[in-house]
């Protein structure tokens, strides 16, 4: 009698436990059904005429779709005067803002363009300036007068780099009205082209006339050198006369298109009142024609340096203006 029921402890029942890629697994399958219960509510919910408004494209500044397109609700067919049309799309909030973004990264870069342009615009004016004073005695003693008989080469100086408003258009211009202008005893003259511009251009206009191409001259500081070596194979071409044209540098806002012109030394003899001017000084040395040839050559480079100094300057005007036009 003193001895009591003893109470059983409850069974415990081991669940085996399972890998960490089961679980995963399962979290995956999981996510899928979720996906597909929403993707069908979706599509349930996008039936019908609102599925076509929806996704109808748009343009980005807003479009009207056309009755065609999407036929009116029962309650649109007879609109009121004045009444606002309900299938009106306009541009989302998104795309305005990408755009907004984009013009504000465009107008960063020009604002950084100018800016570099007007610092090397007073770099390149300081050299002007001080180069204008090499050709002035040379223009002063022979003259300037670019309607030549006989042969004649024109060499427009244009740039190799582009962004810089019409002052290459202004060059090719006046290139192709001096190739129109002959003298009634001139032949047609010849082209030799520095810059890619120019080439671009008169090469499609004037290839049978085209004789001598120079590129990538500009793309780096200009130097007498590379004048002088442009100037070299120029003469080469047997020529009277050479009509330099490039755009001559007034001030920030302005430029003029000129012409320089260069005889050679033959045309120089030819011309009794250009040699008289030149009798006037002594010289010391080789004979009036040798020294005529040297001289000459040296002019011709000179005019090269000086107009490829001033469309340079040209140039970088030109672009501060095209810049700032872009950022406003």
């Amino acid at each position: 009698f003193g001895r009591g029921r003893r109470e059983r402890a409850p069974t415990r029942v081991k669940t085996p436990r399972r890998s960490k890629g089961a679980e995963e697994l399962e979290r995956k399958r999981d996510g899928a059904n979720w996906s597909a219960m929403a993707l069908r509510a979706f599509s349930n919910v996008l039936k019908g005429r609102l599925q076509q408004q929806l996704l109808a494209p748009a343009s980005v500044c807003g479009a009207i779709q056309s009755p065609s397109a999407v036929a009116p609700f029962p309650s649109q067919q007879q609109q009121p005067k004045g009444a606002v049309d309900m299938q009106q799309r306009f541009a989302s909030q998104l795309v305005v803002r990408q755009r907004m973004k984009s013009v504000g990264n465009i107008m960063k870069i020009t604002k950084a363009m100018k800016m570099v342009a007007a610092a090397r615009m007073r770099g390149a004016q300081t050299k002007v300036e001080g180069c204008r004073g090499i050709v002035d005695p040379s223009i002063k003693l022979f003259g300037d007068n670019p309607l030549v008989e006989g042969k004649s080469v024109t060499v427009p100086i244009t740039s190799d780099k582009g962004l810089c408003g019409g002052v290459n258009s202004q060059v090719n211009r006046v290139t192709k009205v001096l190739q129109d202008i002959v003298g009634p005893e001139a032949d047609k003259p010849k082209l030799a082209i520095v810059g890619d511009k120019g080439r671009s251009v008169l090469s499609r206009t004037h290839a049978d006339s085209l004789e001598y191409t120079c590129t990538e001259a500009t793309k780096q500081s200009i130097t007498f050198a590379t004048a002088s070596a442009i100037a070299e194979d120029i003469m080469k071409t047997d020529y009277e006369a050479s009509r330099v044209v490039f755009n001559r540098f007034k001030s920030a806002i302005a430029f003029q298109p000129t012409v320089a012109t260069v005889l050679a030394p033959e045309a120089i003899e030819s011309q009794p009142a250009i040699v008289e001017k030149f009798d006037e000084y002594e010289l010391e040395g080789p004979d009036r024609s040798e020294f005529l040839t040297d001289l000459q050559e040296f002019n011709l480079a000179a005019t090269l340096y000086w107009g490829m100094l001033e469309n340079g300057c040209s140039e970088q005007a030109s672009r501060v203006q095209a810049m700032e036009n872009s950022s406003k």
